[in-house]
């Protein structure tokens, strides 16, 4: 356990380079033999839309970085947070510690999103990828960015998680969310037993449906035991989904300049 935690605390940001890209090439190389949907899409453009999101995702947390390590330090050195209320295993710290930064700096943020139509209009971009796939994971708007990075620093304060957690964290939620968004199809009893504890390809890709209630349910990012607990949980068949969102053209979601407007741009209705 030891050896693993000294590796998150001085992991070497190639090898956090690394993690990202072999996602991506992974999961990409998967869809190719067991695709969810046989999309007739050009996989490349449709890559290169979302991996200009990802860099842009990329830049607006190195921005945040320096800030969430010295409050993650803070907070260590003046056993700030949650993690420190009662003495506990190591494993149990970490457990705690992964579920609580999930819950604050992922799953919190994401209902937010969709409550509050400031936030609702830059979540937008994320939705309106209408061919969804492992692509899809880390396309987001930079004004969304910003909005998971500060909660990213609020889930540190409330945990007082030290930088190695924030680091496996960090690490785990890059793979997991490539993988279920990954256009990919599981036998349905292994994705459902996933679902019971991790956030499945077959959950997450209800959530990308493009009417409601389908698009306000399964917030998960790692860990699917939130949804279940504040009800926002919602089983679809997967084909009865259909991506994108209703108030959007689902021509424009391959037009960067377009979709870099979107939360600006009056003409698009929201329901809030």
């Amino acid at each position: 356990m030891q050896h693993i935690i000294d590796y998150f605390d001085h992991i070497p940001s190639t090898h956090r380079a690394l993690i990202l890209a072999g996602g991506i090439l992974f999961f990409w190389l998967i869809e190719g033999v067991i695709p969810l949907f046989g999309f007739g899409y050009n996989k490349w453009k449709h890559a290169s839309t979302n991996l200009f999101f990802t860099v842009t995702t990329i830049v607006v947390n190195f921005a945040f970085a320096l800030l969430i390590v010295k409050t993650s330090d803070w907070a260590v050195a003046h056993r700030f947070g949650l993690l420190y209320l009662v003495d506990m295993p190591l494993w149990v710290f970490l457990l705690a510690g992964l579920l609580l930064l999930d819950l604050v700096g992922a799953y919190s943020v994401h209902f937010i999103e969709h409550k509050i139509k400031f936030m609702w209009k830059f979540h937008m971009v994320h939705h309106a990828d209408t061919h969804v796939d492992t692509t899809t994971a880390n396309r987001h708007h930079p004004g969304e960015s910003v909005f998971r990075a500060v909660f990213t620093l609020l889930g540190v304060i409330v945990c007082g998680a030290p930088m190695w957690l924030v680091m496996m964290y960090q690490s785990i939620s890059v793979v997991l969310t490539q993988f279920n968004h990954a256009n990919i199809r599981l036998p349905l009893w292994l994705d459902t037993a996933i679902s019971w504890v991790l956030v499945s390809p077959n959950m997450h890709k209800v959530h990308h449906h493009y009417v409601r209630p389908q698009t306000d349910s399964n917030y998960g990012n790692i860990f699917s035991v939130w949804d279940r607990l504040f009800g926002t949980f919602n089983y679809t068949p997967v084909d009865q989904l259909r991506y994108g969102l209703d108030v959007l053209d689902d021509a424009t979601d391959e037009n960067i300049p377009y979709q870099l407007r979107v939360p600006f741009n009056k003409k698009i209705k929201t329901d809030y």
